[in-house]
């Protein structure tokens, strides 16, 4: 018998039982649509750390000097982490030292480190709360790469001249003025610091669910006389090209070492990370999930399988008579194998395309009731479809060969 009529057939003999069916392959139906579902998520949220989270916290061909790793708290034991808090902080000093290192920086800027206070910003009566505020160099608006929608950014004469001048996000410039009242020269309370409005950025969205506009930025030595000295200030450097990273690191590394006077066998005691750590990191965590999701699907699937194989055997025994017939027609043991094993792998197939379509769907729903990126992969439906396939012929064989042995002259006399 032709592949395509083995094919109609198994059609028809599944779409004669609907109901059983679709029972039969729940199994592979849920298992697929989890696998589709929880892959479109990693993958969503891996593409959304390197286009978005990256560039938010860090900006892109850059690279950071730090007191400690950006991810500390994930990466060391007890022990580590007592020892690396007591490094020394690191200074404007030590940023002037990498500044004169790296000649052919963009921009080297100092930022006050993370987490950073949640001010209190008050304006005739109105007022935004948990507004994020950092200190900052003038270069970190070349860093973050800031549009201003008004106004400037902060300069060098504010950083020396400690002047209590702000700029500000658009989400604390819409809820204190409402977009009515021209910002630049405003006066506005920090925590009950006065400080003038210079400039707004730009609108720049979220990440996560978490506004990037709801900010204020005050000069680097502003910022510590209203709120103290900070343990975790950051240096940022940001490169022409990602391919001066790797150079300008090491002369950072350099730098850093002779400011701080240690010994050729002595360790650093700062950290130098590039803005892609965050990305190897989830990358590292992802791994993990990608090592445990096959163990879940598989369950899922031996369940499905075996329901499957069951079903089938019970198929032949339904149809034995129908077996005879064609067996004392000619059909040889192979055909029927064939067929009985296309009918399988058809009705597993269903199954896991049905399974990415739910997969699909429910992706999508979570992206977008949830601030949870999904993005759907070519390969992760490709390789549903084939898993279906591959349970419905593994766990085929056995109802096909039962079928293949069985004998004519006993098939025939069978009740119909």
């Amino acid at each position: 018998m032709p592949i395509g009529d083995a094919f109609l057939l198994a059609l028809r003999a599944i779409w004669a039982h609907k109901l059983r069916s679709f029972f039969t392959l729940l199994g592979i139906i849920v298992s697929v649509a989890f696998l589709v579902a929880v892959l479109a998520i990693i993958h969503g949220m891996n593409a959304y750390v390197r286009e978005n989270i990256v560039q938010a916290i860090a900006g892109s061909n850059t690279f950071q000097v730090r007191r400690d790793p950006l991810l500390s708290g994930f990466n060391f034991d007890e022990l580590e982490w007592r020892r690396i808090e007591r490094r020394p902080v690191v200074s404007r000093d030590d940023a002037e030292a990498v500044a004169r290192a790296i000649p052919d920086a963009r921009a080297v800027a100092i930022q006050t480190g993370f987490p950073p206070p949640f001010s209190e910003v008050r304006w005739h009566g109105q007022s935004a709360d948990g507004v994020i505020t950092l200190g900052i160099t003038p270069a970190w608006h070349r860093i973050q790469e800031h549009q201003f929608a008004m106004g400037h950014g902060l300069s060098d004469v504010d950083v020396s001249q400690r002047r209590p001048v702000a700029v500000i996000g658009w989400d604390v410039y819409t809820q204190l003025m409402g977009e009515q009242v021209p910002p630049v020269g405003q006066r506005v309370r920090v925590n009950g610091h006065e400080v003038t409005v210079v400039g707004v950025v730009g609108h720049r969205g979220t990440v996560l669910g978490q506004s990037r506009d709801n900010m204020i930025l005050l000069p680097f030595p502003t910022f510590e006389g209203f709120f103290g000295r900070r343990k975790t200030t950051v240096v940022f450097v940001k490169m022409a090209e990602v391919g001066e990273l790797s150079g300008a690191m090491a002369r950072a590394e350099q730098a850093m070492r002779v400011r701080h006077r240690l010994r050729p066998m002595q360790e650093n005691d700062f950290t130098i990370e590039a803005s892609d750590a965050l990305v190897g990191f989830w990358t590292r965590l992802t791994s993990l999930l990608f090592a445990i999701i096959p163990s879940v699907v598989v369950i899922g699937v031996l369940v499905g399988g075996i329901v499957i194989m069951n079903i089938m055997l019970m198929t032949v025994n339904e149809r034995t008579h129908e077996i005879g017939i064609r067996k004392s027609l000619g059909a040889r043991a192979r055909d029927i194998r064939r067929q009985f094993l296309i009918e399988s792998a058809t009705m597993a197939l269903m199954g896991g395309a049905m399974g990415v379509l739910a997969g699909t769907l429910f992706a999508s729903l979570i992206a977008t009731v949830t601030p949870l990126p999904a993005r759907v992969s070519l390969t992760s439906v490709l390789g549903a479809l084939a898993l279906g396939a591959a349970v419905g012929i593994v766990f085929g064989v056995v109802p096909a060969a039962r079928a293949a042995r069985l004998d004519p002259v006993v098939a025939l006399r069978a009740e119909t």
